[in-house]
């Protein structure tokens, strides 16, 4: 049946990509076939494209109806911080709730407007239930998901073919535009948001301010990216006055072959693995690690599935910070470097590894109770145990949480007690001269943690990134989708290219028989640039809940330092700022390794062997 482009696009389901059209009417760029110039094409009546890949061009803006504001058009990555407001129109079946929503890229979280009976799990009208994976199960495609009911996760199966009507739950997250067009709005779908904040310039800010707080329907308008049957892509816009026809079922099978991205590879199941594929487009993302993932390269693809990585920031001055994916099977060694912990609270976390923590007070501390002790700038402290202490403070017995210090060294120490609120400001001593694997560290201590490298690993795909960095931040451990390839002409070296990071189109040449590898034989490190790190950081480890708020400083003991610093004479005040400057002093110093730890040069794996 005969439709305009944009309503075939419209209509299109990017999961039954690609789809092979034959132009009916209209023209672009008149003329004959293919005149291809990035995005310019000409079209004839009976030509024939094959649609690989779709994305946003541009999104309208409308505001609702009780806003007398006209539509706008805005770009992609329009700088706004958006809420979405939950989706009134249901899902009536588990088949279009996988069809629509960006499963495994994303954990969508639904409810039932009926009562669920799934095996021995009753799962009650309105319960939240999240959409965690796609699945062959039996030979049934399913869903595997998770609902929480009486405290207690609990992994249930629902088949495609289950009918019921299914709700958006209500999210409260922010979200940024690019999140949005990626992951928050369904094909055919428009999506409602309020407009909470804009990050641009102030120009933009002044140009949008009427939209703020307000509730505006986003509507995308796509390109979409074509291949020709001689061989080139190129984009047309889905607003192009031409009418086309699906053919994608009467096609010989030979006109076209199989082309897919790094994600449609992922959502293969895993019985569909190994394959063979060409690379038909390179990576944009220049790095040397993807070098030779270039156009005409024949790969193994192994596998697909989720790898560790840890997230790490180079603790840099006067540089913009670089940020990276350090996987589990890095094999190089690293040292620690001190931290510094704002709060006595901060330490009570950080007690809980495996070796003892010794820090030096950067601030005084003055207490107002006797049971608790007074810091001066330089005291020498070994972290002990979490107390419970009773005090008395305006007449009342309060009972307070503390931790147990032993202050100074040798014959001179004594035991002392510091309520949890304390904001003196610790640098860590270490003492720890010994090299750990990355493993080793996330085992035995809380991150985050100030390492550097000490070792470097030989059998990273091109450089070491770490190798020149100064003091590395170890944040977070998350987990990230991947598929596991090797160059058909180098098939013993095997490593992981990220899925949501790298845009590849590949050409499925067909299933691979020979040797297969389940690990990876290269370390893939990944420099990632500021909006990765922070989609990596949001979204990888959004189930989480976050850390409990440190205790506040009671009211009491403001109103001490109100009065102390009320009375304190200009000298002390002078004094003071000497201290603060000296505090800064010692933690530059110690980021850059000059204090409390030797400065080591980086070795080779293979030195260090020896």
């Amino acid at each position: 049946m005969t439709a305009t482009l944009q309503a075939f696009v419209q209509s299109l389901d990017p999961k039954t990509l690609p789809r092979v059209l034959q132009i009916q009417s209209g023209f672009y760029h008149g003329g004959s076939l293919y005149d291809l110039a990035g995005n310019e094409c000409s079209l004839s009546t009976g030509d024939i494209i094959k649609i690989t890949e779709i994305k946003v061009k541009k999104v309208i803006a409308s505001c609702n109806e009780y806003t007398k504001m006209p539509a706008a058009e805005l770009s992609p990555d329009f700088p706004g911080l958006f809420t979405v407001v939950a989706d009134k129109k249901p899902y009536n079946s588990i088949q279009e709730i996988a069809q629509t929503l960006p499963i495994g890229s994303l954990q969508p979280t639904l409810y039932s407007n009926s009562k669920l009976h799934v095996g021995d799990i009753t799962i009650d009208k309105g319960t939240e239930i999240i959409f965690n994976s796609v699945e062959e199960i039996n030979g049934i495609k399913s869903v595997r998901c998770t609902v929480i009911i009486g405290g207690a996760n609990l992994s249930l199966v629902l088949p495609m073919s289950h009918i019921g009507e299914f709700y958006e739950c209500h999210d409260e997250k922010i979200y940024t535009m690019k999140e949005i067009l990626d992951w928050k709005i369904p094909r055919n779908r428009t999506r409602t948001v309020i407009l909470k904040d804009i990050t641009g310039n102030s120009s933009q800010k002044h140009f949008y301010s009427a939209f703020i707080k307000g509730m505006l329907v986003l509507k995308p308008v796509y390109e979409i990216k074509t291949l020709t049957q001689y061989g080139g892509f190129f984009n047309l816009s889905s607003d192009l006055d031409v009418e086309v026809l699906d053919i994608t079922q009467h096609c010989h099978i030979k006109l076209f072959t199989q082309i897919l991205n790094t994600h449609d590879m992922f959502q293969k199941t895993t019985n569909e693995f190994p394959l063979l594929a060409e690379i038909l487009e390179g990576p944009l993302k220049y790095c040397k690690a993807y070098k030779a993932l270039r156009c005409g390269k024949k790969i193994i693809v192994h596998k697909k599935y989720q790898a560790d990585r840890i997230i790490a920031t180079e603790s840099s001055s006067g540089t913009p910070k670089r940020h990276f994916l350090i996987p589990s099977c890095y094999s190089g060694k690293f040292k620690r470097r001190p931290r510094y912990f704002p709060t006595v609270y901060d330490l009570n976390i950080a007690k809980k590894e495996r070796v003892e923590l010794y820090v030096v007070a950067t601030k005084s501390f003055h207490s107002i109770h006797e049971e608790f002790s007074s810091l001066n700038v330089g005291d020498m402290l070994q972290v002990k145990e979490l107390k419970s202490c009773e005090i008395f403070c305006e007449g009342t017995k309060t009972v307070v949480d503390t931790l147990e210090f032993t202050k100074g060294k040798d014959e001179n120490c004594v035991n002392i007690i510091l309520p949890l609120y304390v904001e003196g400001g610790f640098m860590e001593i270490v003492h720890d001269d010994k090299q750990y694997s990355i493993s080793e560290l996330c085992k035995n201590f809380q991150l985050p943690l100030n390492v550097k490298v000490s070792v470097r690993d030989l059998f990273t795909v091109g450089e070491d990134l770490l190798a020149n960095t100064s003091v590395l931040t170890l944040e977070e451990q998350i987990t990230d989708s991947y598929l596991l390839v090797s160059l058909c002409d180098k098939p013993e070296d095997v490593w992981e290219i990220p899925v949501f990071r790298l845009n590849i189109s590949f050409q499925i040449m067909g299933p691979f028989n020979g040797k297969v590898s389940s690990s990876p034989t290269k370390t893939n490190l990944e420099e990632i640039n500021e909006e990765e790190y922070f989609m990596v950081r949001r979204y990888e480890n959004h189930v989480q809940f976050p850390p409990p708020r440190p205790p506040k400083t009671p009211s009491y003991v403001k109103k001490y330092k109100a009065i102390i610093q009320e009375e304190m004479p200009k000298k002390n005040e002078n004094t003071e700022q000497t201290m603060e400057n000296n505090q800064k002093d010692s933690i530059q110093a110690c980021n850059e390794g000059g204090i409390y730890s030797r400065t080591m040069p980086c070795k080779d794996a293979v030195s260090e062997q020896q």
